[in-house]
């Protein structure tokens, strides 16, 4: 089978080729806290620096556990119920692998990250959309049945959401529940920009009435902390599920990032009031870029949570935001992503630019400086 280019590889060439400030992919440009990456160091002297147990060191599984309980409620075994894994990816992937057989089918947001269908599409599987409308992305109890058939087996969802920003409301989830325990569906989720919301509350699905055991969790270490290059992720659930979840994992990378694993662990156990400081600093840097672009003439949507907001070009006189994308690393000296990547519809958000603001602000104003040059030529 073969793999397609995602678009980040795309636009971060021609970012790279261009010489243009890339707010397309969402990697900050400043380093996590100095007390994690101390850690990493220290770990690296103390001599861990080999295989880490495949399902990720002890300190680091109880600090995941501790972290679902201390937050959210959710009891959590930490030698049966914690998975360790290569970022969130690794175990989105390893479930995925896991839980479905030729055939199946599974149910998604729309748009949606764009590594959901190509792991369903190796396990044999397809994804159907959940379509969100732009402005406002919410949930649709008819877009829910819209995608659901007798072969459906597995929900996906992600929220805080990429690409669109949304925070699901508690009402959503409810609708979603209602789905899985009415058709007996496994759920895995996406929640790695769990701590990155500024808008409304992240409310886990595995802590509505009925989905604890029949719902993987994943998260990781790099959006909370600003190391996204550690690849430290973790899938948490009901042993039997992450059983099955470890038994396909062993034979994608067995274990690694030892050092990072101990580090993390630190990172895991840092308190709310730390990490709510970084989502503080973002959310004055995503109301930076939005008063900018809307100075330019693009249309900014609203965005509750993660590293991105969405921005409509479609004023500006551009409503293919593909051609757009492509155009401005050359033309203005920015990258960006057309949403219309992220979605099997593209016709539904033809016109809207996803930017990342994840970025210190010299660049965010920079690249606003570029944009408003571009847009008065």
């Amino acid at each position: 089978m073969d793999a397609p280019t995602t678009i980040f590889t795309e636009m971060t060439a021609l970012a790279e080729r261009t010489g243009a400030i890339n707010l397309g992919q969402g990697f900050p440009d400043d380093d996590g806290p100095s007390v994690i990456v101390d850690a990493a160091i220290e770990a690296l002297r103390a001599g861990h620096n080999q295989y880490a147990p495949l399902p990720g060191i002890p300190v680091l599984r109880r600090a995941i556990a501790e972290h679902q309980q201390r937050r959210y409620g959710l009891d959590v075994n930490p030698a049966s119920g914690v998975q360790v894994t290569f970022g969130a990816t690794e175990a989105i992937a390893a479930s995925l692998l896991a839980f479905l057989s030729e055939g199946d089918e599974v149910i998604a947001l729309d748009p949606s990250y764009d590594a959901y269908a190509p792991i369903a599409e190796r396990a044999g599987a397809t994804v159907r959309p959940i379509a969100l409308d732009p402005p406002g992305w919410r949930v649709e109890e008819a877009a829910i049945e819209a995608a659901l058939t007798e072969r459906t087996r597995v929900l996906v969802l992600n929220s805080p959401h990429n690409p669109t920003g949304r925070v699901l409301e508690r009402y959503e989830l409810e609708l979603l529940t209602a789905v899985c325990r009415r058709h007996d569906l496994l759920a895995v989720t996406d929640e790695v920009y769990e701590h990155l919301v500024y808008d409304g509350t992240h409310v886990p699905l595995a802590t509505l009435p009925g989905m604890a055991e029949r719902t993987v969790t994943t998260s990781s270490l790099g959006k909370t902390h600003s190391l996204t290059g550690w690849k430290v992720g973790w899938a948490t659930g009901p042993p039997d599920l992450i059983a099955r979840v470890r038994a396909i994992k062993q034979f994608l990378t067995f274990a690694g990032g030892t050092p990072f694993q101990h580090a993390a662990a630190v990172g895991v156990a840092t308190p709310e009031a730390e990490t709510g400081e970084l989502a503080r600093a973002l959310q004055l840097k995503r109301d930076r870029l939005a008063e900018g672009l809307r100075e330019i003439g693009f249309q900014p949507l609203p965005t509750a949570g993660t590293y991105f907001l969405n921005a409509d070009a479609a004023p500006l006189g551009h409503p293919d935001a593909r051609k757009l994308c492509l155009r401005l690393p050359s033309a203005a000296g920015v990258a960006a992503i057309p949403v219309s990547a992220f979605t099997i519809e593209p016709g539904r958000v033809g016109s809207l630019v996803r930017f990342a603001f994840c970025k210190r602000d010299v660049v965010l104003d920079e690249a606003l400086e570029r944009l408003r040059g571009w847009a008065g030529d």
